[in-house]
């Protein structure tokens, strides 16, 4: 498959009270053209600072990029101009879908003036240079019309009801699904190539949760769109994901297939992490040991203190990427081959 998003040896550090944090330890990750990748994990593995390192949105002063490339299309967005990156790629190229509908919009502006200043540098019919424009600029009234046309065809397909009419609501007269449907709309918008979801139905309930995916799912695959969808929820990833990326402590563990993923994950953690769903009886089992400090990570493989078939190897370097199969890859010294419910 052609990968439309490459990240290659990613590291990343923040500075905190307490040290320096070692967020990201190289991290691997393609995302394919028209694949739905769902990344998964616990809270504080790392997730977010990736979506926003591809972004660049990083916090500039606390942030520190120690190495690794991020190739989109060809080029590597951590040495692109960020002009470049700001005009060409974030927020055209690539769209985001925030956690939060609810904190997403400002409170006091109608819904169609926060889409249409979006449309205004982000539309596919605006025009693309180095330079960066100026929020006193024109917004040229053919293009205008257009662009709403096309916001209206947009709400439509999010299935937002009377959109003409909802587009002069303030964000606060629509439910959390309907404004999580309007930042849908929003990453459509553009045209992108890529979007990315960070965790996009936490904020709603349950129902509304798989309406919400269903929705997605459907959209960017008529669209030929691909998505980065990071989530803690197991649930979720099997919902929407062609392919799952399972990360620990800042390191990635294992990427594979959906189906291959749930099926016969190979990894000592993935199998933990799939065995650690409430079962229908309501048994909860938790993996034993705690999640590593950052500040202080263990070497080798973050999860070899709490893995039990961890050997002195596990911690004296981080395990290769083994290819098990077709576009599955497992970073362990001790893969368990095995299926879903069974130990060898």
């Amino acid at each position: 498959m052609t990968e439309l998003l490459s990240v290659r040896g990613l590291r990343v550090d923040f500075v905190t009270d307490g040290g320096v944090a070692q967020v990201l330890d190289g991290i691997n990750l393609d995302v394919a053209r028209g694949e739905v990748v769902g990344l998964v994990g616990e809270s504080g593995c790392g997730k977010t600072t990736l979506a926003r390192a591809i972004l660049g949105v990083l916090p500039a002063t606390a942030a520190r990029i120690r190495g690794g490339e991020v190739w989109f299309k060809g080029a590597d967005l951590l040495r692109e101009e960020a002009a470049v990156v700001n005009d060409r790629v974030r927020g055209r190229a690539i769209t985001f879908i925030p956690q939060d509908p609810y904190g997403s919009f400002s409170p006091v502006f109608p819904v169609q003036t926060q889409i249409m200043d979006v449309m205004k540098w982000k539309s596919p019919r605006a025009s693309i240079g180095r330079a960066r424009p100026s929020p006193f600029s024109r917004y040229p009234r053919e293009r205008w019309r257009a662009d709403r046309e096309a916001v209206l065809e947009t709400l439509r397909a999010v299935q937002i009801p009377e959109p003409a009419r909802a587009l002069r609501r303030l964000p606060h007269e629509f439910s959390g699904g309907q404004r999580q449907r309007l930042m849908i709309a929003m990453a459509l918008l553009p045209q992108p190539d890529l979007i990315i979801a960070d965790e996009p139905t936490t904020a709603l309930d349950v129902t509304i949760q798989a309406q919400i995916l269903r929705l997605l799912r459907t959209l960017v695959k008529e669209r030929g769109v691909s998505v980065l969808f990071t989530t803690h929820d197991l649930g979720t990833a099997h919902e929407i994901c062609d392919r799952v990326v399972v990360m620990y402590a800042g390191q990635e563990m294992e990427a594979a297939p959906a189906d291959a993923f749930f099926a016969r994950p190979a990894h000592p953690y993935t199998r933990r992490l799939l065995a650690s769903v409430p079962s229908p009886d309501g048994e909860i089992r938790d993996i034993p040991g705690e999640v590593p400090s950052l500040v202080n990570p263990p070497s080798g493989c973050r999860f070899h203190p709490r893995c039990e078939y961890a050997t002195a190897e596990c911690s004296a370097g981080r395990p290769p990427l083994r290819a098990l199969a077709p576009r599955h890859g497992v970073r362990c010294h001790h893969p368990v081959d095995a299926p879903v419910g069974a130990e060898p």
